[in-house]
């Protein structure tokens, strides 16, 4: 039997990964996951392999699980490091985003990680890493656009030639 693949399978599992992170319901349920492929006899690493998280959040599921039962699954307040952009700043990138990167002097047509990157040492004083910033679009809810290439100087009369649909109304 052919083995399945997924197109962009690493935008995809970012992509998938955001989604659980989302719902409190579906990151619980990521959890118990975790917990019941331990319970199986899996260790902790391959756990943690397989489902994307590390080995020390998993072996922390399974403590929690042991401690508070199901309740110890659920999301704890206040975990996890804050956020190095305030509210103040993240409107501000929000509203650069929205912006062409040339608005601000820079030399690029479309955003992307690594100039993100940049955008917010200069702007901000903070340094975030270019996959930081590939998380932080997604975050506000934009998403990665790669520019069609061109052909430099492509007659368009040779590309209708080669072109596998015909313009609309036209006849073959």
């Amino acid at each position: 039997m052919k083995a399945l693949t997924i197109s962009d399978r690493e935008e995809m599992i970012l992509a998938l990964q955001d989604e659980i992170r989302r719902s409190p319901d579906a990151r619980y349920d990521h959890r118990l996951h975790g917990v019941l492929l331990v319970a199986e006899g899996m260790s902790c690493r391959k756990v943690a392999e397989t489902l994307g998280d590390s080995h020390g959040t998993v072996a922390n599921w399974v403590a929690r699980f042991e401690k508070h039962g199901f309740a110890g699954l659920n999301d704890q307040e206040g975990r996890g490091r804050r956020s190095r952009l305030g509210h103040a700043e993240m409107k501000q990138v929000e509203s650069a985003l929205r912006k062409s990167p040339a608005h601000y002097g820079l030399a690029a047509h479309l955003w992307d990680g690594p100039l993100l990157s940049s955008f917010l040492e200069k702007q901000f004083g903070i340094v975030l890493r270019a996959r930081q910033c590939q998380r932080l679009f997604r975050r506000l809810g934009f998403r990665l656009r790669k520019p069609r290439p061109e052909v430099a100087q492509a007659d368009p009369v040779e590309q209708a030639v080669v072109k596998k649909t015909q313009a609309p109304g036209g006849k073959r």
